[in-house]
């Protein structure tokens, strides 16, 4: 495969994976073309042509060193420079095995750039749990400016660069994968039909990421609520969309009838709000989260015979 190829790949997972549906999705990107074809010689030129095609923008290629044939990939939840000097430093010393490229979870270089662009994902998928879709932009739109201002700053580039330096082929694979784990945890969930908030922890408990996690000190925790809660109404609000949303939205998830939700992480400002709208929050553990949207999307380039080496926090499970 090449990194055409496998990036290529994780955009068709990530649409399979999402809770919207592909038509829902192809209105998005018709839209996007729609103002482009508006659009002047000058502002043509400075428009990110990738939306046209892209749904899930956080996600790039950021260094395509024109390898045809990638046959080993070195991949963790954050690549930095340090993790492509380890990729530059085991080509080297097993030069008959050399890392092809180097892919990341969270985002880098544009995609880092570009992380609000796939928050509105959530407010899609709060209307599928029952909040209004135009409460659920209302809420969300401030909280998709400041993380917008948020990453404004941010030296983008340097890990583009290193990677450029070392001609090591780099991508990130971040809200397509989101989307796998999401999707991967929801089937668990309505499989199982769990009546209280501990069997929601049960459940988590018996994916192998998770029960890992446990055993490394960051497993599946009760941020509010108890064990002994009636789960009611589970929503998957908070595994994909970008990063976390707005404080705001648990009054209007309380409204609409949700009782528990489960998430990667949540910040004390949001579980306080949550809190207060007396919403039982599972959260599920980031870093574990996010491997198993990875090994998921991993699984399918081990099938076609690239070999994984796991870093950075991942927790490398294979189900091949």
């Amino acid at each position: 495969m090449t990194i055409q190829q496998i990036y290529k790949l994780a955009i068709e997972l990530g649409i399979e994976s999402d809770f919207r549906s592909k038509e829902e999705i192809k209105k998005h990107l018709e839209r996007n073309k729609n103002k482009y074809d508006k659009f002047s010689k000058t502002e043509k030129e400075l428009y990110d042509i990738e939306k046209l095609t892209n749904p899930y923008l956080d996600s790039r290629i950021s260094f395509d060193n024109g390898i045809r044939n990638i046959k080993r990939v070195l991949t963790g939840i954050d690549i930095d420079s340090a993790e492509l000097m380890i990729a530059k430093y085991l080509t080297n010393h097993n030069p008959k095995k050399p890392i092809d490229l180097a892919i990341a979870h969270h985002p880098i270089g544009k995609g880092l750039a570009s992380l609000s662009e796939v928050m509105s994902l959530q407010a899609d998928v709060l209307a599928q749990y029952g909040v209004p879709i135009n409460v659920a932009e209302g809420v969300l739109k401030p909280r998709i400016n400041e993380v917008s201002r948020g990453v404004n700053s941010i030296n983008h580039f340097k890990t583009v660069d290193a990677a450029k330096l070392l001609n090591m082929g780099l991508i990130n694979i971040h809200t397509p994968a989101d989307n796998l784990v999401a999707n991967f945890v929801e089937r668990k969930i309505k499989k199982s039909n769990p009546r209280y908030v501990e069997d929601v922890l049960k459940i988590l408990l018996k994916i192998p990421e998770y029960k890992e996690a446990v055993k490394k000190g960051f497993g599946p925790r009760l941020f509010t609520g108890s064990k002994d809660n009636r789960a009611g109404k589970i929503a998957l609000t908070e595994l994909t969309g970008g990063t976390e949303g707005s404080p705001k939205i648990y009054e209007k998830m309380a409204q609409a009838g949700i009782g528990t939700i489960i998430g990667m992480h949540q910040s004390e400002e949001h579980r306080k709000e949550a809190e207060s709208a007396h919403i039982n929050v599972v959260i599920a553990g980031h870093i574990s989260s996010d491997s198993i949207g990875m090994n998921l999307f991993l699984d399918k380039l081990e099938k076609r015979g690239i070999e994984i080496i796991p870093c950075s926090g991942l927790i490398r499970i294979s189900r091949n």
